[in-house]
């Protein structure tokens, strides 16, 4: 459905307008794993603006569903990164219709069948959009959506690299043993708080501003990376049951 382009003036709509709880209760049975922090963060991108009372609550227009709407339709059926959606509701906001927005990067992204699985090599340096990441992992965009709800893949983020195709591969191999993403939400919180204690370590080296200093830091992060790879596995290995 087309988002009309939203309007500054909003008088006698006050008693249509929503909360962002009632926003999640038209717009989850369309869109699974939709939550507060999803709209909040569509919001943050500048994607939607809904209007604020005097005590800074959320209150949403029918013409701001129905633009939240339109930007998950694009993002769970054209796996569109948000700088093209943005593009879009921007041309739709000045009065063009949808089919004149489509961008260069949407016409040059090859359409790829079902169980098919493009020859895109996970090199350094290499990027994915969204689409490119599904193709070269060999995973459809319902895996990729549930990826991205549970945090083990950035929302968002407009260039995917070669640890977000391992992440990627490994999840999808990982749903072969009945563990799928919502199972596997611990590992992206692990990683976090290992990659704090990290920048903790090696901080006051990080801040001085010397060459020598931050090359330092950047070859100490990585030894100490290793070291914490090394105790997850032992830790892990250690604690494993036996099946003999």
């Amino acid at each position: 459905m087309k988002p009309q382009a939203q309007s500054a003036d909003a008088s006698g709509a006050g008693a249509k307008n929503k909360t962002i709880g009632q926003v999640l209760g038209a717009l989850e049975s369309e869109f699974e794993g939709i939550s507060a922090s999803k709209i909040r963060f569509l919001e943050d991108k500048g994607l939607v603006s809904p209007q604020r009372t005097n005590t800074g609550y959320r209150k949403y227009s029918e013409q701001d569903i129905e633009r939240l709407r339109y930007v998950l339709q694009l993002q769970r059926d054209q796996y569109l990164p948000l700088k093209v959606i943005r593009q879009r509701l921007a041309e739709l906001d000045a009065g063009l219709a949808p089919e004149a927005v489509q961008s260069q990067e949407e016409k040059t992204v090859p359409a790829v069948a079902p169980g098919q699985r493009p020859a895109l090599p996970a090199e350094p340096g290499q990027v994915y959009t969204l689409r490119e990441l599904g193709q070269a992992a060999g995973v459809d965009m319902p895996l990729l959506r549930e990826l991205l709800n549970y945090g083990l893949l950035e929302e968002g983020k407009e260039a995917y690299d070669q640890y977000d195709l391992a992440v990627t591969e490994v999840c999808n191999q990982l749903t072969v043993h009945g563990l799928h993403p919502r199972h596997l939400r611990a590992f992206r919180a692990a990683a976090d708080r290992e990659v704090d204690l990290v920048e903790t370590a090696v901080g006051p080296l990080a801040l001085r501003k010397d060459e020598k200093s931050q090359a330092r830091a950047a070859e100490l992060a990585g030894e100490i990376a290793q070291l914490m790879l090394r105790l997850h596995m032992a830790l892990v290995a250690g604690a494993m049951p036996s099946f003999d």
